[in-house]
């Protein structure tokens, strides 16, 4: 043994294998190991956006064939009753609670994330959002709505946040060079979970589906032992990069190019700054934008277009027959698939090209074409032209993705990367206000017009102007985004001193960076990508097949 891997061995010998010492890579470790190791997680906890396939067959799981309803209960009974099934809208919350603790478990274990190292955090959330399937899968069981609550949205919710920044800063500091294309590899994946999830759960279901059962519970137990497998997988072959490391013949920007910063902010000033509130806002804005349509996609189309959907034009949504009604529901849903995938591919090609253009004028891009899209929705939809406003939304819904993907990015450019991950859990607040915003935006002013006698095909013309002002004021705060000031910078020493006090890295790690993230696609990177990539385009398929039927 040499007497430095007699220092390195010495130097680990009480540190557990969860540890960020252990985590260390290096030589010969190939850094395009670490986005699919990301995506194990992402493609995971991202079934939150396909929780609704649930929602129908647990309205009657305890009627198997037809609810038990009970129309005089209330909310509190509903969450303690064993005789009377759940309505849709109480599950509902499930995603308000999905979105509200994925910011705040973000914001709140961030700094933890970064001093404990991915490989803790990415375990850490495989405990929470597998704990919370097999607790909702008991509240299933015993017929408790507190428990699918409790565990599916708090515990789940918890893990959502830290699953989702758990790779965040690891792969800013591995792509250097790329830091949007790395991000964009990993996040995407939170958006593509549901197109893997949903038909999974679907098949599932119909597979455990008995006459005394909907076939939910026993879902929820498989998914939870194929999601922990996947994620603990993901979580063990995270890798972090050795201080000071740089890609071979890579050097960083020149210093005139002043929105990528060469400093790093501490996490506990990044908040002080005006940039860190604006990026926040830009964040909120797109966010409300977008998902209050992700929320009615389905009887957004089947409202505007109705008849037309089926070769009837000219026939309201009300005129329709039940069948009808179904038919046009199936069509619905193709677009709520197709948007998914535009949502997915937005978070690869936007977050890839910021990596060009700069991330203030990606997030140009997003608002600028928002706002003429959603304006245009409304003359779209009287010209009857299904095709164009289709098209309007999936650029939309892929700039919704997009902006997430492009934010941590944003983030690394304006506060450096030693606590990025940290100061984007921060800056997710800013979802969990935009889930509250945006489907409170759209669904009360739908019912507000509604109640005013507005046709079902005008229902959101009003909705998409208000959307238009919000990304007006995403613009104007894009535009307002300045370098941080140099007061806020931290010293050399002080990052220096940071890295080797939190994770001993100058005697856990080989000295120097010769052979380390180097590679590309070899036979182990091939494999890896394999396994997140095969069930990928499985999820890509059956979307496609769903959403052919639009037109």
């Amino acid at each position: 043994m040499s007497v430095s891997q007699a220092v390195q061995a010495g130097a680990l010998s009480g540190v557990g294998i969860l540890d960020r010492e252990r985590t260390i890579a290096t030589a010969g470790f190939n850094r395009w190991l670490v986005p699919p190791a990301a995506l194990c997680i992402h493609l995971c906890i991202g079934m939150a956006y396909g929780f609704s396939v649930f929602w129908l067959p647990l309205s009657r799981a305890l009627g198997v064939d037809a609810p038990k309803s009970c129309p005089d209960m209330s909310l509190m009974q509903e969450l303690f009753t064993t005789t009377c099934d759940w309505r849709v809208a109480s599950m509902g919350w499930m995603y308000t609670l999905f979105f509200v603790l994925l910011g705040v478990s973000a914001a709140i274990w961030g700094g933890w994330l970064e001093r404990s190292g991915p490989r803790k955090a990415g375990f850490a959330a495989a405990l929470c959002w597998v704990g919370g399937l097999l607790i909702g899968a008991l509240g299933i069981y015993l017929h408790q709505l507190w428990l699918l609550w409790l565990g599916s949205g708090v515990i789940g919710g918890i893990g959502l946040g830290i699953g989702y920044i758990s790779p965040v800063s690891t792969l800013v500091k591995w792509f250097p060079d790329r830091r949007g294309m790395a991000t964009g590899m990993a996040i995407m994946g939170f958006g593509g979970g549901a197109m893997i999830g949903a038909p999974l759960a679907d098949l599932l279901m119909n597979y455990f589906r008995t006459p005394a059962s909907v076939g939910a519970w026993e879902t929820f137990v498989a998914m939870a032992a194929i999601y922990f497998c996947f994620m603990t997988i993901g979580a063990f072959r995270y890798r972090i990069p050795p201080p000071g490391w740089r890609p071979d013949g890579w050097t960083p920007p020149h210093q005139d190019n002043a929105m990528i910063s060469q400093h790093n902010v501490h996490l506990d000033d990044a908040h002080k700054t005006r940039q860190f509130w604006m990026i926040w806002i830009v964040l909120c804005m797109n966010v409300s934008a977008g998902i209050g349509v992700i929320g009615m996609a389905s009887p957004m189309l089947q409202e505007i277009f109705a008849g037309s959907l089926i070769d009837q034009p000219g026939v309201s949504f009300n005129a329709l027959s039940v069948e009808q009604k179904a038919a046009i529901a199936v069509i619905a849903a193709g677009f709520t698939g197709l948007l998914s995938l535009f949502n997915i591919g937005g978070r690869f090609f936007w977050a890839s090209l910021s990596d060009y253009i700069g991330r203030k004028n990606t997030y140009f891009a997003f608002f600028l074409l928002g706002i003429a899209l959603y304006a245009l929705a409304p003359t779209f939809a009287n010209m009857g032209s299904i095709l164009l406003f289709v098209a309007a939304f999936c650029i939309i819904l892929s700039m919704y993705g997009g902006g997430f993907a492009t934010v941590p990015a944003y983030l690394a450019d304006m506060f450096g990367t030693q606590f990025v991950g940290a100061i984007h859990g921060r800056v997710l607040t800013a979802w969990s206000t935009a889930g509250i915003i945006g489907p409170v935006v759209v669904n009360y002013i739908r019912e507000a017009q509604l109640t005013a006698g507005v046709p079902r095909d005008h229902l959101y013309n009003t909705t998409m102007y208000i959307l238009c002002a919000m990304l007006i004021v995403g613009l104007v705060c894009n535009y307002l985004i300045r370098p941080v000031d140099a007061k806020w910078h931290m010293s050399a020493e002080a990052v220096a001193r940071l890295q080797t006090e939190s994770a001993k890295s100058a005697a856990a790690a080989q000295p120097g960076s010769f052979g380390i993230g180097k590679g590309g696609l070899d036979v182990e990177a091939a494999l890896f990508w394999a396994l997140v990539g095969v069930p990928l385009v499985w999820g890509v398929w059956k979307t496609l097949e769903s959403a052919v039927k639009i037109f």
